[in-house]
């Protein structure tokens, strides 16, 4: 080989050296900048150490759905002024199969709801059980008084029974408030509630019986929508300012080919705060008088006068102040609870 050949196979090893370093230098330099507006983050995203996007929700157990994982609720607590808690300690933790397995069906006792807390390794707690974790401990909250009244001692009981068997599988323990306090704050309750619970409704006479199919649809012209089994008259945050009835029922429990009545009805607690909460329904009452040919009266039969419409909005805002002041405000989720 001559030197002439030599030296240019030197050069071009030469150059391949000068570009991989000239490559290297601008892809460090490209990096550097890269790590000053996006610093690194403590663990290697590939190595698993980041910890979930906020908001994310890993499959849980509740309601036998794995794509239901979005309706978790952690770090909601039970609710000391309306709820009764009985707690029960695992000896070991509990995989949140077998758990989940364990509470199917304890959701009431008697007409009160029942929910369950439960905690885990980590120290965090779920309103929904989660399969890929296992529970140290669990509660029992059990709501001290609905519209059915103060929760029983046969009821306080059963939930007591619950909790033992619990305990009893997983050798747990369990300790609770006593049973007399219980059914004193219960009664408490109860009484405060029975002072601010308000129902007001309105009945539409119609001149014989009516077809139902034609009495649903003009009462839909009229703006009413589905809500659940009801019809009802919805506000803009989407919760029901009042329901209509058919003969005492909602629509999809009405069996009769036929209707005589109609009712319009304002539940208080369960309704949005509304300073013309009475005059509203009393206005879309008088507009369904006229398409369907009907009187409409008060809940004492009496033809309703225009006059009586802000006075009696003026009560019912007063009761909806009530409500907020003693920590329930109308149609949000604890008043729901107790108003049910």
């Amino acid at each position: 080989m001559s030197e002439l050949q030599i030296g240019l196979i030197s050069l071009g090893i030469l150059l391949i050296i000068v570009v991989l370093c000239f490559n290297w230098w601008q892809d460090r330099r490209v990096r550097r900048r890269m790590q000053e507006q996006f610093p690194e983050g403590e663990h290697d995203p590939l190595m698993g150490g980041l910890a979930p996007a906020p908001g994310r929700r890993e499959p849980g157990l509740s309601t036998l759905a794995a794509n239901d994982s979005e309706q978790n609720e952690d770090g909601v607590e039970a609710d000391p002024a309306c709820e009764a808690v009985i707690d029960i300690s695992f000896a070991q933790p509990v995989p949140g199969r077998q758990l989940y397995e364990a509470i199917q069906g304890v959701n009431k006792v008697g007409s009160k709801p029942v929910r369950i807390f439960a905690a885990h390794e980590g120290n965090g707690h779920r309103l929904q059980l989660r399969e890929n974790e296992s529970y140290v401990s669990m509660q029992l909250a059990v709501l001290l008084a609905n519209r059915s009244g103060p929760l029983t001692d046969i009821e306080w009981s059963h939930l007591w029974t619950i909790a033992q068997s619990l305990a009893e599988r997983f050798e747990g323990a369990v300790e609770g408030p006593e049973q007399a306090r219980v059914l004193e704050r219960a009664k408490q309750l109860d009484s405060l509630c029975a002072g601010l619970d308000a129902q007001v409704g309105l009945a539409l006479r119609l001149k014989g019986t009516r077809a139902v199919a034609d009495v649903d649809r003009i009462v839909k012209e009229a703006g009413f929508l589905a809500y659940g089994r009801q019809l009802a008259w919805m506000s803009e945050s989407g919760v029901p300012r009042f329901t209509i009835l058919f003969d005492g029922l909602p629509i999809e429990d009405v069996q009769s080919a036929g209707v005589d009545r109609l009712d319009l009805l304002l539940d208080l607690p369960n309704s949005p705060a509304d300073e013309q909460a009475f005059s509203r329904m009393a206005s879309v009452g008088r507009d369904l008088a006229g398409r369907l040919d009907a009187e409409l009266v008060d809940d004492q039969g009496r033809p309703l006068s225009d006059g009586a419409d802000h006075a009696i909005d003026a009560q019912l805002f007063e009761l909806y102040a009530a409500l907020a002041g003693h920590g329930f405000p109308a149609s949000e989720a604890r008043t729901v609870r107790l108003f049910s």
